[in-house]
């Protein structure tokens, strides 16, 4: 009899109806977790890698090609970097307001799907507990239409059906709520880098900008510095 309950077919016609609920659940779950795998694993991009190639053209004044490198990268890393670089004639304050704008609409793409995982993980055990007790409620209703009289064998029957519920919604409650975790750690070292690459993306073209308005300063400086140096005495 066990195993036979233990079959999905028996799990399915001695469960009840909530076993449905339950298999939605894990469907919907499993959806959601195999979306955040592909994010994420589209997101990946070493971040220092992509700065230090930026930051070779920004120097060159190459913006064209900053911004082509920017929008082939994947990820949005990339795409915080790539708002910058579209506006690279702003002043540091307005450049630092952009990258913030594009980081908080990356924001809710991180952490889609993963609100939709834990509420799976919080509502399949208490779908599985109800599904218990109602359980429980049919066995001890149907002992006391048999006016109490009823063996061993078939209180054990019932009880173990109610607790088929139980059992699936704690399956699949256990792996959602590790894949949340999983996730929500992926999500706050993704929203970390966004916000370090649009500091560096800030800095960067400003200092960049202003190396460029010094720089005839500099060779102003520089040729004032030589013409001053005192000419040697022919007489000597």
């Amino acid at each position: 009899m066990i195993l036979a309950l233990m079959e999905p077919s028996g799990l399915i016609e001695q469960g009840g109806p909530l076993v449905w609920v339950l298999l939605g659940l894990a469907f919907i779950g499993s959806v959601c977790v195999v979306e955040r795998l592909f994010f994420f694993h589209r997101a990946r991009i070493n971040v220092g890698d992509l700065l230090v190639g930026l930051a070779h053209h920004v120097r060159r004044r190459s913006f064209a090609e900053a911004l082509h490198e920017a929008a082939r990268a994947p990820g949005p890393v990339a795409r915080v970097a790539h708002a910058a670089l579209l506006r690279y004639y702003l002043n540091r304050s307005d450049l630092r307001d952009i990258v913030q704008e594009a980081g908080q609409l990356e924001v809710p793409r991180i952490e889609k799907n993963i609100r939709a995982i834990l509420g799976v993980s919080l509502l399949a055990p208490l779908v599985g507990m109800l599904g218990t007790l109602l359980g429980m409620l049919e066995t001890f209703q149907k002992v006391s239409e048999q006016g109490g009289f009823t063996g061993p064998t078939e209180l054990t029957s019932g009880v173990f059906t109610a607790l088929i519920t139980s059992v699936l919604g704690l399956t699949v409650a256990v792996p959602m709520y590790l894949f949340y975790m999983y996730f929500l750690g992926r999500a706050k070292r993704l929203v970390h880098r966004i916000e370090r690459a649009g500091i560096e993306m800030v800095h960067l073209i400003a200092d960049a900008r202003e190396e460029e308005e010094f720089a005839p300063f500099r060779g102003e400086v520089t040729a004032g510095r030589k013409a001053l140096k005192p000419k040697p005495d022919p007489a000597k």
